[in-house]
């Protein structure tokens, strides 16, 4: 039986990224129907008290989800997973931050034609970001980060993961997942984070 999956990620967000792996490797695995949203950190944290340190990188967030949202509009939803690979791939197991290189890059390996990467820096489609965002917000509540994931129709926050698993592990927890989800009185289950993202 299919499984049908929605993800929403900021492309700048390590922790999206684990899970987004994590999922990938599922669907190797099992029958997944998968739509790759976008939501953003900084419109998120847009109107919270957070640290300048953090507020001060909202605006190189806010490129990479104007990119990947204006490349779905212009040239189709298709591209939106394959974007998020190839920016994530430099960004994260990369450990790169320069964000002109890193789209022009992207834009090249997707094969969208060289003027996409325009698409960073307009915000002629903020309101289908902003549509995209609150759409996954509106499922889990503004108390979460990303990613968001939907499950036959049921949202939650994560799960947020490191490293990601592989192979059977990644389907038990999957199955996990699942299960979770299929109980409507599930609302939440969290323990401190002790280690950063491992992107091996």
């Amino acid at each position: 039986m299919t499984t049908t999956v929605e993800f929403w990620f900021d492309p700048s967000c390590p922790w999206a990224w684990m899970t987004s792996r994590w999922v990938d490797n599922v669907a190797e695995q099992r029958d997944l129907d998968i739509t790759w949203r976008v939501m953003s950190l900084a419109i998120l944290n847009e109107d919270k008290d957070v640290s300048d340190e953090y507020r001060a990188f909202f605006p190189r967030a806010l490129r990479l989800t104007r990119f990947v949202v204006g490349a779905a509009e212009t040239y189709g939803q298709e591209y939106v997973k394959p974007l998020y690979d190839a920016l994530g791939s430099r960004i994260h197991p990369g450990q790169r931050s320069d964000w002109a290189g890193i789209i022009a890059e992207s834009v090249a390996e997707v094969g969208l034609p060289a003027e996409a990467a325009e698409l960073a820096d307009t915000d002629r489609f903020d309101a289908q970001l902003r549509a995209s965002h609150r759409e996954g917000i509106d499922r889990v509540g503004e108390d979460v980060g990303t990613p968001v994931i939907a499950v036959n129709g049921v949202a939650f926050f994560g799960p947020v993961i490191s490293p990601a698993p592989v192979g059977d592990q990644a389907v038990a927890l999957w199955d996990g997942v699942v299960a979770a989800a299929a109980y409507d009185g599930f609302f939440e289950l969290k323990r401190s984070r002790t280690v950063g993202p491992i992107f091996a």
